[in-house]
């Protein structure tokens, strides 16, 4: 309102003064007879007075009205105004979700179009700042009105999904950078289910208003995961591939076909049925006969919503498993057979007076066999090698050097070695949740045959090591501990192979796991997919004698962030990318692995909160504009902001006294 304006109802005095002064000039007019002139002059007098009386009024009503149209009266809604320069952060909600149609229109078309109409309702000096899932870095700023309506027609779908707790974390983050300006957040969403986590005691400090945009919902099947019965894949073995197909939908579904393309070649491998809001578990078994990176789809049929129908998925078959073998005097035979009986498995023998510490690399497993002691070189090449992804296996000597195997130990770290004793144990206690006996036994018999020992190492606790047992004795010592050392792991028994000391060669249930799987313990982090968007960390291993970096290659090209320790570079695929499918690591422009990324599922589930329990759960902490109910959105918020403005309707009634004026001096005869 300008109540500067009012002073201008002092001016109306002036034509009230001009009507009190007023004298109308008289002519003679003379008539031939004089009887009714009294009664015809009182008669056009009152008429003279009523007529000027009328149009006084209508000239002082049509200025006042005409002065309170510059003065912008308003009246104020729920008892407060919002004055000064306003910080608006409008989220608009650009997930796959967003596709759905409401009234032929899609959801996002429709959600752009609000966010519009609220950039519109404010004024020129105020600023904005648009938030979508991608939390990009041009939207971390504010822009002027006139700037900020190109960037919302820009807005597109988006793979990446965002709850709205981190929607408003985001925001109030933003807010600090407009400290001089009262902060107002909108989020336009179809507020699904999965995503829908908003803060029960918001931040008052700034005012949340909620704008559910819905439509009716649609049913949905969608592949939810897939995985490998063996996370290791080994030439010319079959490795079933599971695939679980979930139906989000209240009604079954029938005849949902499952195909997979392989080497450019789609094969049908049947249909299913799913209840329900329910899922099933189907099974393909993937044999491999070439070694190297292997790519594949998974796919499904369904239909209206289509980007979780697919599933890209890479591998990785090694053409050999290299060990190298290390022992004092001569390699333990049974240990020789049991590796000579692993497919695909090439074993080095060497002796420990003479080891070619550069080659280490060339191996997956390094086993130590009867080694009296671990020499300074041999401990730094091993914690190296460790670091590196490498897998280390320690069977001790029956007489050792405890000092040198503990310096190597603490130096890991890992635990520490006691002095022998020669009681008889048993092992009595197998760890079937870690990857090395994960899935070997379907159930444990009673009548299984663990390892004894009749010499036997006591093994400390390790306070800095990432440690756990494989198995333990039945007083609860370790018989045999695994340490995660850098990406690589060191396994350590707490008896010599020696079958004098330790039958474990007798137990193939137990000694041929242990052999096969901890030569390919690293390939367990191997993911075989990746979500788009989620905090993923893949580890490469660096290779020497180059400053090149990491680049990721496929429907994109892009350097990821990348993170040094020794040879080993964690790469964060955050920021991207932005389409599913396969993508080629390399490194100075070499092929290293390849990946596979996938739409997040959090979108898969359809089910959206309906306006009515959104208005339940979070009503006494939000405000909820009802798009369905709400024509105009800028009318809406100019009213929000500076109450019902009145200067319309006062132009209308100067314009309702002018005419009336016009009208009585044109057709009120005297």
């Amino acid at each position: 309102m300008f109540p500067s304006f009012l002073w201008a109802f002092a001016l109306l005095s002036i034509p009230v003064i001009i009507h009190l002064f007023y004298f109308r000039r008289f002519r003679k007019v003379y008539f031939t007879n004089v009887r009714f002139l009294r009664e015809v002059k009182d008669e056009t007098s009152s008429r003279n007075k009523l007529k000027n009386l009328l149009v006084l009024l209508a000239r002082i009503l049509m200025a006042s009205f005409l002065i309170l149209t510059f003065a912008q009266p308003f009246i104020p809604l729920n008892n407060r105004v919002d004055e000064g320069r306003k910080a608006v952060s409008i989220y608009v909600d650009n997930s796959f979700s967003m596709k759905a149609q409401s009234s032929d229109v899609p959801l996002l078309d429709k959600a752009k179009s609000r966010a519009r109409e609220i950039v519109n309702g404010y004024q020129e000096s105020d600023q904005f700042q648009i938030i979508t899932n991608d939390f990009e870095g041009r939207h971390q700023r504010f822009f002027n009105k006139e700037d900020i309506l190109p960037i919302i027609d820009e807005i597109t779908y988006s793979p990446r999904v965002k709850d709205m707790k981190q929607v408003i974390e985001r925001q109030e983050q933003l807010f600090t950078q407009a400290r001089q300006s009262r902060p107002v957040s909108y989020l336009i969403s179809d507020f699904q289910d999965q995503i829908t986590n908003l803060p029960p005691n918001p931040d008052t400090s700034f005012h949340t208003n909620l704008i559910p945009i819905q439509s009716v919902q649609e049913k949905n099947v969608a592949i939810d995961s897939c995985w490998f019965g063996a996370p290791v894949h080994v030439l010319g073995q079959n490795n079933p591939l599971y695939v679980r197909i979930r139906n989000y939908g209240d009604q079954p579904v029938e005849a949902v076909r499952l195909s997979v393309i392989r080497n450019e070649q789609e094969q049908p491998m049947g249909s299913s049925s799913i209840a329900a809001n329910a899922s099933v578990v189907d099974t393909i078994n993937i044999q491999t006969l070439e070694s190297g990176w292997h790519e594949m789809v998974v796919k499904i049929s369904d239909y209206p919503v289509t980007f979780d129908d697919t599933y890209f998925l890479t591998f990785d078959v090694a053409q050999q498993v290299r060990i190298l073998l290390l022992y004092a005097n001569l390699p333990d035979r049974y240990l020789q057979a049991a590796l000579a009986g692993l497919q695909n498995f090439q074993v080095t023998a060497q002796s420990a007076q003479n080891i070619a510490y550069s080659e280490f690399g060339n191996y997956q497993l390094i086993i130590l066999q009867d080694l009296p002691g671990i020499s300074s070189g041999l401990g730094s090449a091993l914690r190296q090698y460790l670091e590196n992804t490498g897998n280390v296996l320690i069977f001790p000597a029956h007489n050792i050097d405890l000092q040198s195997y503990n310096d190597f130990l603490q130096a890991v770290p890992a635990g520490q070695l006691f002095a022998p004793d020669t009681l008889h144990r048993q092992v009595a206690r197998i760890n079937t949740e870690e990857f090395i006996y994960n899935n070997v036994f379907e159930r444990i018999r009673p009548n299984l045959r663990l390892p004894e020992t009749n010499y036997n190492f006591g093994i400390s606790r390790a306070s800095r090591a990432a440690e756990e047992p494989l198995l333990a004795y039945r007083d609860g010592s370790a018989y045999l501990m695994k340490y995660r050392v850098g990406a690589g792991q060191l396994y350590l028994s707490a008896a010599p192979i020696n079958p004098d000391d330790n039958n474990l060669v007798n137990q193939p249930e137990v000694f041929v796991p242990l052999l096969f799987k901890s030569a390919l313990a690293n390939a367990e982090s191997k993911e075989i997919a990746y979500w788009i968007g989620g905090n993923h960390t893949i580890t490469m291993e660096r290779q020497s004698g180059s400053d090149a970096v990491f680049v990721i290659r496929g429907a994109q090209e892009w350097i990821p962030k990348q993170t040094t320790v020794g040879n080993v570079v964690y790469l964060d695929t955050e920021e991207e990318p932005r389409e599913a499918g396969f993508y080629e690591v390399l490194w100075d422009n070499t092929p290293q692995a390849k990946l596979a990324f996938n739409f997040d599922r959090k979108e898969s589930d359809l089910s959206i909160i309906p306006v009515s329990e959104l208005k339940d759960r979070y009503g006494s902490a939000y405000t909820f504009l009802d798009d369905a109910q709400i024509a105009d959105f800028s009318k809406y918020i100019r009213d929000q902001i500076s109450g019902i403005s009145l200067w319309r309707y006062c132009l209308w009634l100067v314009l309702f006294f002018l005419a009336l004026e016009v009208l009585i001096l044109r057709f009120w005869k005297t």
